[in-house]
């Protein structure tokens, strides 16, 4: 009974340290006008491991705030650091930072220093979090880290008049590793999410539009997810390349317009799927060049002037269970040889019968049109489109085809628009039946 006391009060002891303890809670040092520090810069320099460092509502005109031990920089009543266009604003040169609550606003261009709101250095498990970063070059950028969250940040730069050399990007990463970029909204910049050579991340549930580039550009970048995202009036939506083992799901492009725009660009990318995304009144809702073993599933490609753009230089890509309605030109190519596989999608241009009411067409479906290859080929040709002697031309060809690639074809049309939700006996039949085996990754 009597060691049985001895360990309750040790415990008992151990229980009070570690709530007094500074290292394990810190302290709290509070900016404000009226408060003992007034200036961010001054209370984070003083601020020790574990500290939080708490700033009132207020405008603070500040910049090159360095952040060097691993504290809490959170901001309350929405307090404003103003750089005033001097520089970097906030530099985090510490590991496990977090940067909360605050708007930053105004950094000037600068071409040798990429300036940025929060620019973060070889550091881990950093999080930036609810920010609104306004007017900036960069504004937020990240190199040689590793476990960030970036969450449900603002970030508006103004692209209205300015040269893409000009622009930094909304959010940058650069050889950053196990980084989730989760609920931000980004505009106003070259490009809204850049990432080159990151790996293991997740970017989840963001919007970006009306970027003067593209709304995500990542290269080398392999095993990263990117869902449930919208990238809308970018210059062009999204571009990958040179890339291997992604997952891209459940994202809309959408009104991304220009004489060389698209909702997504695929360029040397391989082994990666792209399931449940709406493409929706882009020049082009994909471009792919030299991309291979892509499965491409449950898309819907609505009222696009291109829905695909399939170069040659493609092989061994599978299109299954995907819509193509409205568009002007489903499927185009620059050429006749073709090494990939389409079977079961719907096309609102199909016009054969299905005779023993299985829901698939007996008859195959040829998605390239003699004016689609011929527009390829001579651009200008466009202006003909919806002419009698192009429909003419089209439906001879359709006959008798001679200069399409003949083996690019859905030899099992559906009859009907494709539910993504409610068919899935449907679909589940269908795989039973398919006429080439099912990729599962």
């Amino acid at each position: 009974m009597r060691n049985l006391s001895k360990y309750f009060v040790c415990l008992l002891g151990a229980f009070v340290l570690l709530l007094t303890s500074p290292v394990a809670f810190g302290d709290t040092l509070k900016v404000c006008a009226s408060c003992p520090y007034t200036s961010v810069k001054q209370a984070v320099s003083l601020a020790k491991a574990g500290d939080v460092v708490l700033v009132d509502g207020g405008v603070y005109q500040e910049a090159g705030i360095e952040i060097t031990q691993p504290i809490r920089l959170i901001g309350q009543n929405n307090p404003v650091i103003d750089g005033n266009n001097s520089g970097q604003i906030i530099t985090v040169s510490s590991d496990n930072v977090t940067v909360q609550g605050f708007t930053l606003q105004n950094v000037a261009t600068s071409y040798t220093r990429d300036d940025a709101a929060i620019r973060v250095r070889q550091q881990n498990n950093i999080r930036i979090l609810s920010n609104t970063i306004l007017k900036t070059y960069y504004g937020i950028y990240l190199q040689y880290s590793e476990g960030i969250v970036i969450k449900d940040n603002v970030v508006k730069g103004e692209n209205v008049g300015k040269t893409e050399s000009s622009l930094g990007n909304a959010i940058h990463i650069y050889k950053t590793d196990d980084v989730q970029i989760i609920g931000n909204e980004v505009q106003g910049h070259r490009d809204g999410i850049y990432l080159e050579t990151v790996k293991n991340s997740t970017v989840e549930r963001n919007v970006s539009h009306q970027n003067s580039r593209y709304g995500l550009h990542f290269m080398f970048s392999d095993g990263n997810a990117y869902t449930h995202n919208t990238f809308r009036r970018n210059g062009a939506g999204v571009a990958v390349m040179y890339t291997t083992n992604v997952r891209m799901e459940h994202n809309t492009f959408e009104d991304n317009w220009g004489a060389a725009s698209y909702g997504l660009l695929l360029k040397e990318i391989n082994n990666s799927v792209i399931y449940n995304n709406v493409f929706r009144r882009n020049t082009t809702g994909i471009h792919m060049e030299s991309s291979s073993r892509l499965d491409f599933r449950h898309n819907d490609f609505e009222r696009n002037g291109w829905a695909i753009k399939l170069m040659t230089t493609c092989i061994d890509d599978t299109f299954r269970l995907n819509n193509f309605t409205g568009n002007s030109f489903d499927i185009s190519t620059n050429g006749n040889a073709q090494h990939n596989y389409f079977e079961h999608n719907y096309w609102d241009k199909y016009t054969g019968y299905d005779l023993d009411k299985d829901g698939i067409g007996d008859v195959p479906y040829r998605p390239v049109s003699l004016y689609a290859m011929l527009v390829e080929r001579v651009p200008p040709s466009v202006m003909l489109m919806r002419s009698f002697m192009v429909d003419l031309l089209d439906n001879m060809e359709r006959v008798l085809p001679s200069i399409i690639p003949q083996n690019l074809m859905d030899e099992r049309p559906l009859m009907k628009k494709i539910d993504h939700d409610n068919n899935r006996e449907f679909v589940q039949n269908l795989r039973q039946t398919a006429s080439a085996p099912w990729r599962e990754r």
